[in-house]
């Protein structure tokens, strides 16, 4: 059974590390992307200090649509452009915004949110969604938290990719 441990270090590369190396862990032999994501939100939840939201926003139909998450309840649709999320998956890229407040549209789904990271999850057929993490602190994200959460991007997407092999499913 998987343990989440605690990650004791001001170095942001080594936390990221230690983050990876769990989450891989979590993540390994299992492709569902909803079980997935949701070990995955949990995860940064419990491990990264200072967050009062981390979750997933997966495309449904056009428009983003509440998955997995940690935190308060949360607006259930967005769309694409609007917000932070949206305009993450309207870029193609990692939105990092030190203030929100001073973000323009932004979303305000929890009124003590005061920093946002979104992360895109770019499968080959596009965006598939996003991860969104949300701080009350201003400015908690950084470059090393965005190429942290990249990575972290990366894993989930390599595992939902995990496919069976032709023996291993007539094994089943």
């Amino acid at each position: 059974m998987f343990e989440a441990r605690d990650i004791e270090t001001e170095d942001k590369t080594v936390f990221y590390r230690e983050l990876a190396q769990q989450l891989e862990a979590l993540l390994h032999g299992e492709p569902d992307p909803i079980a997935n994501a949701a070990n995955t939100a949990a995860l940064l939840f419990q491990t990264m200090p200072g967050l009062n939201w981390a979750g997933f926003y997966l495309m449904r139909g056009g428009e983003l649509v509440l998955g997995p998450f940690q935190g308060k309840p949360a607006c259930v649709r967005i769309a694409v452009g609007a917000g932070v999320c949206g305009a993450a998956v309207a870029r193609r890229s990692s939105v990092l915004v030190e203030d929100v407040h001073a973000f323009p549209g932004h979303i305000a789904c929890d009124a003590a949110s005061r920093s946002e990271l979104v992360v895109p999850l770019i499968g080959p057929d596009g965006v598939i969604g996003v991860i969104d993490l949300d701080s009350p602190s201003v400015a908690r994200f950084d470059a090393a938290d965005q190429a942290g959460i990249e990575r972290v991007a990366a894993i989930y997407l390599a595992a939902c990719a995990q496919v069976a092999t032709p023996a291993l499913a007539a094994a089943s």
